[in-house]
């Protein structure tokens, strides 16, 4: 992998992600298919933010959960979703870059203080991120499905695009 791959999947898988964050409305936000899972504010945000991880794979060497807790940005509407998304993806863009590419073998550690989650490759990292992003967009999916509100399309035509 280099750095010119990972920018072009980004810029690709951004299409789709912003496609499925704009179809989940915020009047449902707080909904949530099972005790278990997010709600669709939490699962939205979540995909918007994850681009960030993209900057903090080659600007940082580790991770740790018990030092930097995670705090979830606040949003209260799609607008502010897509926004999210758009600052995430402008973010990693910055890191995106020919310099960075010695970087992406050195390693990267997700921790909390003495419990090591994984140790992968930066490279890996940036791959793991955009797998979160596919991930998670297609869990919002489901719960758009279950809503009954149409799902977009992202690779191809989805069962609500006319002619389907």
């Amino acid at each position: 992998m280099n750095i010119e791959v990972f920018l072009a999947e980004l810029n690709e898988e951004a299409v789709a992600t912003r496609k499925i964050l704009n179809a989940f409305p915020s009047t449902r936000f707080d909904w949530q298919p099972h005790q278990k899972s997010m709600s669709g504010r939490a699962l939205a945000t979540h995909i918007a933010e994850l681009p960030t991880w993209i900057h903090m794979a080659l600007t940082t060497d580790e991770l740790d959960f018990a030092s930097s807790p995670y705090r979830p940005s606040e949003v209260n509407s799609t607008g502010e979703v897509l926004a999210l998304l758009e600052k995430s993806l402008a973010e990693a863009r910055t890191v995106l870059v020919a310099e960075n590419e010695k970087k992406l073998a050195e390693p990267w550690t997700l921790r909390s203080a003495d419990v090591v989650y994984s140790v992968k490759t930066k490279a890996e990292t940036i791959r793991h991120a955009l797998n979160q992003i596919i991930h998670h967009r297609a869990q919002l999916g489901v719960y758009l499905r279950l809503l009954d509100i149409p799902v977009p399309s992202t690779y191809g035509p989805s069962a609500d695009d006319p002619g389907m």
